[in-house]
């Protein structure tokens, strides 16, 4: 697995991008009282319902995998030279 060196920092935007994504396709929004597990989860499960990332396999499914799947998924949206890839 590749690391990033603000992989906290990119999972952050993931997850709100993700929750961007949701609110456009019609899904209601996750509330403060959803653990941050639960959204990584959720917006990963989302993203794989869309289309937009490949899901793992049932034996790697967890979160630390769902976490870097999310951090695969917005690093490959920002441009090249955002600050976040650097």
């Amino acid at each position: 697995m590749k690391k990033y060196k603000n992989e906290a920092k990119l999972l952050k935007k993931a997850l709100e991008l993700g929750m961007a994504f949701a609110k456009k396709q019609g899904y209601g929004d996750l509330d403060k009282s959803v653990s941050p597990k639960d959204k990584v989860e959720c917006i990963y499960r989302l993203l794989i319902e869309a289309k937009q990332i490949t899901p793992l396999a049932v034996d790697q499914e967890d979160g630390p995998n769902m976490k870097h799947k999310l951090v695969l998924w917005i690093s490959r949206l920002l441009p090249p030279d955002h600050e976040l890839l650097q």
